[in-house]
């Protein structure tokens, strides 16, 4: 791939809008603008500014737009970058980009400025990949953690590892070039202390990324209970629209309905499914399996009960069979402007349990409370650096092995050509994460997921 030409790109979203911006970056992107800029001479500009002006070839004029002129290596991609803002007419930003496609610049491919700022070393691979999670974002959550791996305080302790790894495995290397002296410069015991010390720091990272994915990607949040329990009410009530049919009428929910909500800053997943019950109906029992098959997939499950019908030890079978896939559960007390229930007897059952009409709204504040405490995303998304990213809890959860490997080693007292072997393991699962190590296949796979444009 070439990377030292001059590219372009519509940096917005395609369609009419107040304003589009073209982005252009490389060596030419100054002098090609200033070609068709007559205001103003942009090389004898000062970077980091603004300029308006006319955008005009051979006796036509494209638009008035506003020029933005960052000079490299100060700029996001360390190149000349122009960004051109001009009216957000869809034919006027093809003509503009048509313009330059004709000077010589080349269309942009998914995710190239990035990838080219990553390749001139404005930040690591696992800050080039933040910059997506940021844009897709949808959550506060999301975005603080996204925001914090940008701003490089994942990289930061992930250098700090590589750092101390690399000094020990580097006496390790250097016992093994004086192998036939029988010379001994990494201390077994230090090395043992830093491989806990460093475990001590891996472990945490890849347990994080069970919530960091569910912040990233919502909370699925099944709610399930026998038919006619409140189900489809309480998702109206939480969403605060009549999203699914509410009827009397007992299984009127026969296949499974999915909606999003956010809930102090994280978004949750919420799937409404049909009732769970024996049922001789054939269309209602494919929909009681899939609510079978929605619950082990649930991160939480919200187990609706009628209490003006219900006792606990009505349903306690389930609940138990629930118990075993050590999902999260909520016993959700429904319809209690009907029959006040016992509370204490249902709490014995050993869940959290929260009581409330769904139909007015009674105890949805205790609810939601009580569904953040359970979750702990609230607590965890503001406790520092938390993994989302699938290829890094990979590349983290390898470098974990790798490590317990070395410390068995030493605990069984193997030779140095063995130990060493791990480390260097270690070494390039850990640099795989930043881009320390790369390879084309993996940095096209990565930057082939951005949007043209970024």
């Amino acid at each position: 791939m070439d990377f030292k030409d001059t590219i372009i790109a519509l940096a917005t979203p395609l369609g009419v809008g107040a304003i589009g911006v073209i982005r252009l970056s490389g060596d030419q992107a100054i002098a090609w603008v200033n070609e068709v800029f007559p205001n103003k001479d942009l090389s004898k500009q000062a970077p980091h500014t603004l300029h308006y002006g006319r955008i005009e070839s051979n006796e036509r004029v494209y638009d008035e737009v506003v020029i933005s002129l960052y000079k490299g290596p100060k700029s996001y991609t360390k190149e000349d970058v122009i960004e051109i803002s001009c009216h957000g007419s869809p034919y006027i930003q093809e003509s503009i980009i048509q313009l330059f496609v004709e000077k010589g610049a080349r269309l942009a491919r998914a995710g190239e400025f990035t990838q080219r700022a990553f390749l001139n070393g404005a930040f690591d691979l696992a800050q080039a990949e933040a910059v997506a999670d940021v844009i897709a974002a949808d959550s506060a959550a999301a975005t603080s953690a996204a925001l914090h791996q940008l701003r490089g305080g994942f990289s930061q302790e992930l250098a700090a590892l590589r750092e101390e790894l690399i000094h020990f495995a580097s006496l390790i290397e250097l016992e093994l070039d004086f192998g036939e002296e029988d010379v001994e410069f990494a201390d077994r015991q230090d090395l043992e202390d830093l491989v806990n010390k460093l475990l001590d720091k891996v472990r945490p990272l890849v347990a994080s990324f069970k919530a960091g994915n569910a912040i990233k990607n919502g909370v699925a949040t099944v709610i399930v209970g026998k038919p006619n329990a409140g189900k489809s009410t309480l998702l109206n009530a939480l969403l605060k629209e009549e999203r699914a049919i509410v009827s009397d009428i007992a299984g009127t929910t026969r296949d499974s309905l999915e909606d999003e909500w956010v809930l102090g800053g994280i978004r949750f997943r919420l799937v409404d499914t049909a009732g769970l019950r024996d049922t001789t109906d054939v269309i209602e029992a494919q929909g009681v399996q899939r609510t079978q098959a929605w619950v082990k997939k649930a991160q939480v499950i919200l187990y609706v009960v009628d209490v003006s019908v219900d006792k606990p030890e009505d349903i306690q079978a389930t609940l138990l069979e629930m118990a075993e896939l050590d999902i999260p559960l909520i016993l959700v007390l429904n319809k209690v402007d009907e029959n006040q229930p016992a509370i204490a007897d249902w709490e014995a059952m050993g869940f959290p349990t929260v009581a409330i009409s769904a139909k007015f709204g009674q105890g949805l504040a205790d609810f939601e409370q009580t569904l953040l405490d359970v979750v702990g995303l609230n607590q965890v998304s503001n406790s520092g650096t938390m993994v989302t990213n699938l290829r890094h809890y990979e590349k983290l959860k390898q470098t974990q092995e790798t490590l317990e490997e070395v410390l068995a080693a030493l605990k069984s007292n193997l030779t140095g050509d063995l130990i060493a072997q791990d480390l260097r393991y270690a070494l390039h699962h850990l640099g795989e994460i930043t881009g320390a190590i790369s390879n084309d296949d993996l940095l096209k796979n990565i930057f082939g997921k951005f949007c043209i444009g970024k």
